[in-house]
């Protein structure tokens, strides 16, 4: 009877190692939860960082197209020898001079076949594109970081049930050799119980292995190394009612349909911006130039004037029509790559929905094995007790109520990485949905700063 309840308070402890492992994290006050590590992945992320540059970078298309507008101002110098020797009008002619002139040239282009309204339009578009490519990027971090962090969750369960379970099997080994000795059981009974736990001491080093892997995945999304993690929480409150209703979301929201529509604005500009090339240019060009030494030692001149051109192109080898016939075939491919967009996209969300429902399922039928396995082991013992039952059934028993604990525990992480899956798919995880403790980065602002600077070398941060 002693030995019975041994073995039932084992049953016990890995009965409620699940629970220690993934809820007792939120009682502390350290914790860390998985919106602050999402928030932390927000901040310092490198990928993340990264893309923000880009995007800056990005955003000075807008000022070099603008620069069209405006004029050059180009200050001109030179100096020189020049030395005449001979005879000029029946007179002997031997002089040296220095000519030198300093001057300012003004261009200013007039009309250009509208290539630079076109090509602020289209730089404008890249710039919207890259915003939405952001946005894309935030979203794959945040589930990236999702993920890692229910990995950590999960992994570290698994390998506590799996100690919990060799520390169970030594027990059951250390009983099983008392009844061997006494004439209760066979060798062959200890052997199976020996075995058994030879096989639970491998899962704990393939556990722990996987505990390093998703670990060290965790410190590349987040940025620091797990310390408590707290349980983790579906976001269901932003999951739509029905898989119709997020595949409208999805078509009208996700970043990687306006980035792809973006490309088909610039794509359609970039055909006018060519076609431009085939228009008159109308330019305007000023100069002053001041002149020293030109013709004798220590005259001067100053000059000034005002020219209007206009060039007419009339033929260039077939080169610009070959360009705008090319820049058609982008703009059409372009059209075909946001139809694919919107494809990916509705596949995604149906794909993910699909995911969370199978989780949702998953859950409850893992928390019934669990509760059924965890029946049947106590019965199991207590039937081998009278002799109704062999040590394998016993070890058979307890290795069904580990493989459903840990089905359990992996169908509760599946059920929250597939509800941010959905949130993602929809085009919504985002640090402002999630209402993450951070400032939230504006990407308008770096815009707004640069787009009418007519100079300065110094970024708006000050590099």
């Amino acid at each position: 009877m002693r030995r019975s309840k041994r073995a039932a308070g084992g049953t016990a402890r890995l009965r409620d190692l699940l629970a220690l492992a993934l809820c007792a994290a939120p009682l502390a006050a350290s914790a860390e939860t998985l919106s602050s590590a999402l928030a932390r992945a927000y901040m310092g992320n490198p990928t993340l960082d990264a893309q923000r540059a880009s995007v800056r970078a990005v955003d000075e298309n807008v000022p070099r197209a603008l620069s069209g507008y405006r004029p050059s101002v180009t200050a001109l110098g030179n100096v020189g020898f020049n030395r005449v020797e001979g005879t000029l009008q029946g007179q002997s002619v031997n002089r040296a001079t220095l000519p030198a002139s300093v001057g300012l040239q003004i261009n200013q282009n007039l009309f250009n076949g509208f290539r630079t309204e076109n090509s602020t339009r289209a730089a404008e578009s890249q710039v919207f594109g890259s915003r939405e490519g952001l946005r894309n990027v935030e979203q794959n971090i945040l589930f990236t970081g999702a993920q890692a962090y229910m990995n950590v969750l999960r992994d570290t369960a698994i390998l506590n049930l799996q100690r919990n379970n060799v520390e169970v099997l030594e027990e059951q080994l250390s009983q099983t050799r008392t009844r061997f000795e006494v004439g209760e059981v066979t060798r062959t009974d200890v052997a199976q119980s020996e075995s058994r736990l030879a096989a639970a001491r491998s899962q704990v080093s393939a556990a722990e292995s996987n505990l390093q892997t998703s670990i060290a995945t965790y410190r590349q999304i987040i940025g620091v190394e797990p310390r408590q993690l707290a349980q983790g929480v579906p976001v269901d409150r932003h999951v739509p009612r029905t898989v119709t209703a997020a595949v409208q979301i999805g078509l009208e929201e996700h970043p990687a349909i306006h980035s792809a529509m973006h490309a088909v604005d610039a794509a359609e500009l970039q055909v006018k911006i060519t076609e431009g090339e085939l228009a008159p240019t109308v330019g305007l060009t000023g100069s002053l130039a001041q002149g020293y030494n030109q013709n004798v030692q220590n005259d001067s001149a100053l000059s000034a004037s005002v020219v209007a051109q206009v060039t007419i192109p009339i033929y260039q080898g077939g080169e610009v029509f070959a360009r705008v016939r090319q820049a058609k075939e982008t703009a059409g491919q372009r059209r075909i790559e946001a139809e694919a967009a919107r494809d990916q996209v509705r596949a995604a969300v149906i794909s993910a929905w699909g995911s969370l429902d199978a989780a949702k399922a998953s859950v409850r039928a893992a928390q019934a094995q669990v509760q059924a396995a965890n029946v049947a082991l106590l019965g199991v013992r207590e039937e081998s007790r009278v002799g109704q039952r062999t040590t394998l059934d016993i070890l058979n028993q307890q290795q069904e109520l580990l493989n459903a604990r840990v089905n359990l525990i992996v169908s509760q992480r599946d059920r929250v990485v597939a509800s941010y899956a959905v949130v993602q798919a929809i085009g919504r995880l985002s640090a402002r949905t999630l209402g993450l403790n951070v400032a939230l980065y504006s990407a308008k602002l770096h815009f707004d700063q640069v787009k009418d600077l007519p100079w300065g070398l110094r970024t708006p941060d000050g590099r």
